[in-house]
């Protein structure tokens, strides 16, 4: 039989109180080996159901949604809305779990959460992958991201709301309307006689507020952090990706931790692990030890 998911929560702290973060749950909940999944800004965990059906052979699969997020309680204050929260609590998640160490997959801003955790000294983090993000990002891109995220958006239909993934999210590379049916539909929630998007629109508040001086500081740490990551690391990309360059890619495949590059053709930003080979990839990478 297919593995099932099941759903848990932690409790987490913020200098605004106290939060509960939900996590979708799979495979052998005895299995010391751990496989954390992490999605991007305005995703959650749900994203994950076939890479984690497929892992879930080899490893205890938990997919948290990042708090503002999914079945997560929304941040008091939305200033917290940032990586250096999301890493303390997924600090706190991993010592629920009782992990001594986890294998990670973050896509975008998963993927910086799990890189600034990495790259900090005793690191939980044994096997990293990053999906199409890195320390330097596409300003055009982000402005593009930035257009879109916290509109106050309402669907008649969920099939009016799977027009509107397949348009703003068209460079995720999905290849069918089951495919986008089957990535939309964990995204919303009923309100009233329609539907609305599953995440707080005040992430947008930390995200919007960006100065070119903040965005080049936060450059510089998070080199700093990536130059720091231990672990054998893969970075995955779409061939077309506007938020993760060419150029940064390779940089990346240079320093730090050396990362093995590798791109999946016909997507941008970001690969979803939805297809045969990006499964592949990143199963073929986290079991090479």
């Amino acid at each position: 039989m297919p593995p099932t998911p099941r759903f848990d929560s932690v409790q987490c702290l913020s200098p605004a109180g106290l939060h509960r973060m939900s996590y979708t749950e799979w495979g052998d909940a005895r299995n010391p080996r751990v496989l954390l999944c992490v999605h991007g800004l305005t995703r959650l965990s749900r994203d994950f159901d076939r890479l984690a059906r497929v892992m879930a052979e080899h490893y205890r699969v938990v997919c948290p949604d990042v708090a503002g997020r999914g079945r997560s309680d929304w941040l008091r204050d939305p200033a917290y809305y940032a990586v250096p929260q999301y890493v303390a609590d997924m600090v706190t998640l991993i010592a629920r779990l009782s992990a001594q160490s986890v294998h990670w997959v973050g896509t975008s801003m998963g993927g910086l959460i799990g890189l600034s955790l990495a790259g900090l000294a005793d690191s939980p983090i044994s096997r990293l992958v990053i999906n199409d993000v890195g320390p330097r990002l596409d300003a055009a891109a982000v402005a593009r991201i930035g257009s879109y995220v916290g509109r106050p958006l309402r669907f008649a239909t969920i099939e009016q709301a799977v027009d509107y993934a397949s348009m703003v999210a068209a460079p995720f590379g999905l290849r069918t309307r089951e495919e986008w049916r089957e990535i939309t539909e964990p995204t919303l929630r009923r309100d009233g006689d329609g539907w609305v998007l599953h995440y707080d629109p005040k992430i947008a508040v930390p995200f919007g507020a960006v100065t070119p001086q903040a965005a080049a500081a936060g450059e510089a740490a998070l080199w700093k952090l990536y130059d720091s990551i231990g672990c054998p690391t893969l970075l995955t990309r779409g061939a077309q990706s506007d938020l993760l360059t060419r150029e940064t890619a390779e940089e990346m495949t240079r320093r730090g931790p050396r990362a093995k590059l590798v791109e999946f053709a016909g997507v941008g930003h970001a690969p979803t692990f939805f297809h045969d080979e990006q499964i592949a990839a990143v199963r073929d990478f986290l079991l090479q030890e």
